[in-house]
């Protein structure tokens, strides 16, 4: 089991891996796209703003990549669509947050019905299926997990579990490993990321083969990958 880690956010994010662990990616969670006309529906009075449901989002929603909102809203890059998120969210002040990239993203949400912000602080439920095709890719049955907010740690069986479940291990903070320790992912707090880590030297070929949007990290990257442009 390996328990869940403090990364420092300003220095590269490969050298502070635990040990055995050798490459490592930061996943981007997709935006959410629920039925046209679902918010209207959900109104109480015409100001309200009302954010799905974990159940709501598994059983009507859709994923959007980071790609498809970056070109329909003007915003250039993975780093400046980062920076419009946080900046939005109030994690990014001073010399880091960008208001006009953050005015960018919601203009376009704004003109974009039922359109939703990605998860942030927790792992997005879009993408566990994913991760869990990643954890077992080696033959793994058991996942253990470890939380820090309540101190809560265990295991269970990878097919004995929904997405829905797993996103509910922790409010917050959460890892994830296989049972022999190939792979792990955590969430980040305030990110809209998760971090997936590898034994492999070449985490690259494992993220295309499921198909998520990531920043591969190399010998520089670290957790404030999108802050310097």
């Amino acid at each position: 089991m390996l328990d869940y880690i403090r990364l420092d956010w300003d220095l590269p994010i490969l050298p502070q891996l635990p040990n055995g662990f050798k490459s490592a990616a930061i996943l981007l969670h997709p935006f959410v796209q629920m039925p046209l006309g679902w918010e209207k529906s959900k109104r109480e009075n015409p100001y309200q703003h009302i954010y799905p449901s974990d159940e709501e989002m598994i059983n009507l929603g859709e994923p959007i990549l980071w790609k498809e909102v970056m070109t329909k809203s003007n915003l250039k890059s993975y780093e400046a669509l980062s920076v419009a998120l946080q900046t939005s969210t109030g994690a990014l002040r001073y010399k880091y947050k960008r208001e006009d990239w953050a005015n960018l993203l919601n203009s376009y949400l704004e003109i974009t019905p039922d359109l939703y912000y990605p998860d942030s602080d927790r792992t997005s439920l879009f993408i566990i299926d994913s991760l869990l095709k990643v954890l077992c890719s080696k033959n793994a049955n058991t996942l253990y997990f470890s939380e820090p907010i309540y101190g809560m740690n265990g295991s269970f069986k990878a097919q004995d579990k929904s997405p829905l479940e797993i996103g509910n291990l922790s409010p917050n903070d959460l890892i994830i490993t296989d049972e022999n320790m190939d792979f792990a992912f955590m969430s980040l707090y305030d990110s809209f990321t998760t971090l997936i880590m590898a034994k492999d030297t070449n985490i690259e070929n494992t993220i295309r083969l499921v198909n998520l949007e990531a920043v591969i990290c190399d010998k520089e990257t670290s957790l404030s990958w999108s802050w310097f442009l």
